[in-house]
């Protein structure tokens, strides 16, 4: 039995820190995992800049609020859990997720959780295990799942390589040339038709 395994940011939406980035005119949080591949580092850095501009969880549900699916997404998604059991994997937050999973129409998410103030500042954040990709791909194997796994950045690549069959979607050309072994998409049509493969036995 296969279970597909999907990165959120970069595959199914919009970055979220980059429409933050440019809704606060602040440009250093442009910087996600695609260019950084420590994730702690990543983000107490993040948080070092909004405590240093007195930006809360208020403001980035604001631009939350405004993002949509990337075109096509959902369709694809749609498609994808009508043929086999899907779950997105993502080193966001519960707190930044959920109005995005509506416009998604409700996928299962696995992802972490932001500690906030009573001032609505972000005063931490709890990972949900560590390594939480590659944990959770090991984990539905240990229960009889076959995996198949897509994603753009660093944080992806071993939750890709240990699963069955696993691709990059719209990665970086850095990325991509790192890793040549691994197909590369930039379509929600290759990469159905890469999935549609591996359960066929193709891959």
């Amino acid at each position: 039995m296969y279970i597909v395994c999907l990165d959120l940011e970069g595959v199914l939406v919009p970055e979220i820190w980059i429409a933050f980035s440019q809704a606060s005119g602040i440009p250093e949080l442009k910087r996600t995992t695609r260019d950084e591949p420590d994730y702690e580092k990543l983000m107490n850095w993040r948080l070092g800049i909004l405590r240093e501009h007195g930006l809360g969880i208020r403001e980035i549900q604001e631009t939350i609020a405004g993002i949509d699916p990337l075109a096509g997404a959902k369709e694809f998604l749609d498609e994808l859990r009508a043929m086999t059991q899907v779950v997105i994997i993502s080193d966001t937050f519960t707190q930044f997720a959920k109005p995005l999973m509506e416009k998604l129409g409700w996928p299962t998410i696995f992802c972490n959780s932001l500690e906030i103030g009573k001032d609505g500042m972000i005063t931490g954040y709890r990972m949900r295990t560590a390594d939480s990709k590659l944990s959770t791909v090991k984990a539905l194997q240990s229960i009889g799942f076959k995996t198949i796994a897509s994603g753009d950045s660093y944080n992806d690549l071993d939750m890709i390589k240990a699963s069955q069959a696993g691709f990059l979607f719209r990665s970086t050309e850095k990325i991509k040339a790192d890793n040549p072994q691994i197909p590369a998409f930039e379509t929600f049509e290759e990469l159905m038709g890469g999935i549609r493969q591996a359960m066929d036995g193709e891959i």
